[in-house]
Order: structure tokens, then C-alpha cells, then sequence
């Protein structure tokens, strides 16, 4: 059950995102209204990453590239 729920946090993560220039390039970050358990798994296999100290998070490629196969899984159309 933990899987998918980290999947559907990931996908969450993904669909809610926003892009933000840094001055280097833009980052795809995302609010982290979400179980903290969820975020730091997610932060553990390198899908986002995480600040204690800040209200948002990062997405990785390898994040951005996993949760755009969540949505061929869950059939959900990119907009």
C-alpha cells in the first residue's frame, strides 16, 4: 500500500508543479502538502528533492521521467 501511495504522491508532486527560474535555469518544484513519510521516501530514491527548511520541493529528471510513466499507468493525460 505504500508504493502507491508514494506513487500517487509523485504523481500529485508532478501535476501541481510549477516551474521557477533560478537565475542557471528553470526547476520544477511543488508544495509539499503531503505525509511527510511519502516525501522522504520519494526524497530517498532521488525522485525529488528536499529542503527541511522550505515549503516546496524539487523535482528530479528522474522524478519528472517516473511520474510521466505514473500517468500512462493511471491513464491520465498530460495537459
Amino acid at each position: 500500500m505504500n508504493d502507491q501511495i508514494d506513487e500517487l504522491t509523485l504523481l500529485l508532486l508532478h501535476l501541481t508543479s510549477f516551474k521557477e527560474d533560478y537565475g542557471l535555469g528553470e526547476a520544477q518544484r511543488s508544495w509539499k502538502g503531503y505525509p511527510f513519510e511519502s516525501l522522504n521516501e520519494l526524497s530517498e530514491n532521488d525522485f525529488i528533492r528536499d529542503s527541511k527548511r522550505s515549503k516546496s520541493v524539487y523535482l528530479t529528471e528522474k522524478g519528472i521521467e517516473h511520474a510521466k510513466e505514473l500517468m500512462k499507468k493511471y491513464n491520465i493525460k498530460e495537459q
